[in-house]
C-alpha cells in the first residue's frame, strides 16, 4: 500500500536533484583541503539561511552546525553528518565541473556528501512538524587526516545539543548505483601510521664487511613485519600491514647511514590495534639488531575503528528500504580504509552506510582518492532522501 507521505519525500527529493547536483558540482570546482574550507563553509552557509535555518560557523575552524527544532521534541537529537574538505590530486582535464584549484581534488566524494546533507535540511526544514526529536547538521572539516571529527566533538556540538545517535554516508564507487551497504559492528578499520629509520654504518659497496647495511636491515623489517599478522594475530581476525615507502641511498655502489620506511597498520578490533602497535617496532628492532643496526621508530595513532550500533543499523535499514527496496539494501564485508566518523561513534551510537555510486558501464568506476575519481549523480537525490528518512524515522 503506497504511503502519501513516503511518496511525497520521495517526490520532493526528485524536485531537488537539479539543486543536489549544483552544489555538488559547485564544491567539486572549488575543493579545499582540511581545516581550509571557507568557501565551502560560506556555500553551506548560504544554502541554510535560504532554507530558513540560523547556521553556526567556525566549529572546530570551519565547520558549520544547523539544528531543526522538533516542535515537542520526544527524546535525544539526531545527528547527520557530511564532510567538506577534498584531496591534494590533481584531477584528470576536461571535465565540465572539473577542479579550478591545480592540484586540488574531490577525489572521495566530499562535494556530493555535502550536497546530499544539504539536500535532507531542505527536505526536513519543510516537515518541521514532522519531527519528534531535534536533528542536528554537521558539516564536518577535515575528514582527510585532519581528525575533523575529534574536533567538532571536543567543540561540544553532542552534548550542547542533546545528541542521542550520529549517521553519515560515504558515496562509494566500488558499489553499483543504486544499492546502499551498512552492516553492524565493525565496519571501517582503526588506522595506525609509522616511520621506521634502520640506522647503521655506511661504506663502499665493494666492501660491506666494513659497513653495517640498513638497507639489509629494513628488508628483513619488511618480512618481519608480514610475520606480525601472519603469526601473532588470530587468522579469524583481521589485520593489515603495509610498507608504503621504502628510501635509502643514492648510489649503487654505496652503502648509506640510513632507511627508512614508512607503512600503515589497519584493523578493527581493539586487542588486534594494541597486538600491532606491541609487536610492529619489536619486530623491526629484532631486524635491525640482527643487521647490526639500530632503530629510531615512531608510531603515529590514527583514528579508531567505525563500529556500527545494531539498533541504529536497524533504523537505518528500515529507512534505505524506501529508498531503494528490499533487494538493494546490502550487507557489505568490513572495508580497510581509516573514517574520522568513528570519534562521534565513540560517543554516542549511530551508523555509516555506504551509498553504491560506481557505473563501470559509464567509466564512474575508478578508485577514490583518484584522479579520474567520479561519482554517478543521480544517486545525489537519493542520499539526501536516505537521510531525510532516517531523520524521521525517530517520529
Amino acid at each position: 500500500m503506497s504511503d502519501p507521505a513516503s511518496d511525497a519525500l520521495r517526490a520532493d527529493a526528485e524536485r531537488l536533484r537539479q539543486e543536489i547536483v549544483g552544489w555538488r558540482r559547485a564544491l567539486h570546482r572549488r575543493p579545499e583541503l582540511g581545516f581550509e574550507e571557507r568557501e565551502t563553509a560560506a556555500l553551506v552557509e548560504r544554502a541554510l539561511r535560504g532554507m530558513g535555518l540560523e547556521p553556526r560557523t567556525g566549529v572546530a575552524r570551519t565547520g558549520v552546525v544547523a539544528v531543526l527544532r522538533a516542535p515537542s521534541p520526544g527524546g535525544p537529537a539526531v545527528l547527520l553528518r557530511a564532510d567538506m574538505d577534498g584531496l591534494p590530486v590533481q584531477e584528470v582535464e576536461g571535465r565540465e565541473y572539473g577542479s579550478e584549484i591545480p592540484g586540488r581534488m574531490h577525489a572521495c566524494g566530499h562535494d556530493g556528501h555535502t550536497a546530499m546533507l544539504l539536500g535532507a535540511a531542505a527536505l526536513l526544514a519543510s516537515r518541521r512538524t514532522a519531527l519528534a526529536r531535534d536533528v542536528v547538521l554537521c558539516f564536518q572539516p577535515g575528514e582527510e587526516g585532519f581528525g575533523g571529527a575529534r574536533e567538532m566533538v571536543a567543540a561540544g556540538i553532542l552534548a550542547e545539543h542533546g545528541v542521542g545517535e550520529a549517521y553519515a554516508l560515504h558515496l562509494w564507487t566500488p558499489f553499483r548505483a543504486g544499492t546502499i551497504q551498512v552492516r553492524s559492528g565493525p565496519t571501517m578499520a582503526a588506522q595506525d601510521e609509522f616511520t621506521a629509520t634502520f640506522v647503521g654504518r655506511g661504506g663502499h659497496g665493494a666492501l660491506p664487511h666494513h659497513a653495517r647495511d640498513p638497507i639489509v636491515a629494513a628488508s628483513l623489517g619488511v618480512v618481519a613485519l608480514q610475520q606480525v599478522v601472519s603469526r601473532a594475530v588470530d587468522p579469524l581476525a583481521a589485520a593489515v600491514a603495509t610498507v608504503g615507502s621504502f628510501h635509502a641511498g643514492s648510489a649503487p655502489n654505496v652503502i648509506p647511514d640510513a632507511a627508512t620506511l614508512v607503512g600503515t597498520l589497519r584493523s578493527f578490533q581493539d586487542d588486534v590495534r594494541e597486538t600491532l602497535r606491541d609487536r610492529v617496532p619489536r619486530a623491526f628492532d629484532g631486524a635491525a639488531s640482527a643487521a647490526g643496526c639500530t632503530l629510531d621508530f615512531e608510531l603515529r595513532r590514527g583514528y579508531p575503528a567505525v563500529v556500527n550500533d545494531p539498533a541504529c543499523v536497524e533504523l537505518a535499514r528500515r529507512a534505505a528500504r524506501r529508498v531503494v527496496g528490499d533487494e538493494a539494501v546490502i550487507e557489505p564485508p568490513p572495508v580497510a580504509a581509516a573514517e574520522d566518523f568513528a570519534y562521534f561513534l565513540k560517543e554516542v551510537p549511530g551508523a555509516f552506510l555506504f551509498v553504491g555510486a560506481g557505473d563501470p558501464g559509464r567509466g564512474l568506476d575508478a578508485p577514490h582518492h583518484s584522479p579520474r575519481f567520479d561519482i554517478d549523480e543521480a544517486v545525489l537525490p537519493r542520499g539526501a532522501e536516505l537521510l531525510a528518512r532516517i531523520a524521521l524515522e525517530r517520529a
